[in-house]
C-alpha cells in the first residue's frame, strides 16, 4: 500500500486535468500563462514547506500509504504532486468562476 496516497494525487490530477480541458478553464484556456502561474506557486509553496521545515514547524507524518520516498529532508515526493493540485484546483475554481460570472452578465445583458 505504500503508493495509495501518490495514485490518488494523480488521480485527483487527472481529473482536474479532465475538468480543465471539458470547460477550458486553466491550461484549455492560455497554457503558456498557466504553466507559468503553475510553476510559481508550487515554488511559493515549496519554498514556504522548505522554510517550515528549517524552522521545527513541519515534519513529514509517518504512513504506510506514502512511498517513503523523500526530495528532502522531512519533504516526501508526494508533496510536489500534492502542492500542483492545490495550484491546479485553485486555478481551475478561479476559471470556473470566471465562467459563471461571464454566463451571468450574458443572461444579465439578454434581459436588458
Amino acid at each position: 500500500m505504500p503508493l495509495v496516497y501518490l495514485l490518488a494525487l494523480a488521480v485527483a490530477l487527472t481529473g482536474m486535468t479532465v475538468l480543465d480541458r471539458r470547460f477550458g478553464l486553466f491550461f484549455w484556456r492560455d497554457a503558456r500563462r498557466a504553466a507559468i502561474v503553475l510553476a510559481c506557486g508550487v515554488a511559493f509553496f515549496l519554498t514556504w514547506d522548505v522554510f517550515g521545515i528549517g524552522l521545527g514547524i513541519f515534519f513529514r507524518g509517518e504512513t504506510s500509504f506514502t512511498t517513503g520516498l523523500l526530495i528532502g529532508p522531512e519533504l516526501p515526493v508526494e508533496e510536489i504532486l500534492f502542492l500542483a493540485l492545490l495550484c491546479y484546483l485553485t486555478m481551475n475554481s478561479v476559471g470556473a468562476l470566471r465562467l459563471v460570472r461571464e454566463a451571468s452578465r450574458a443572461t444579465d445583458g439578454e434581459r436588458s
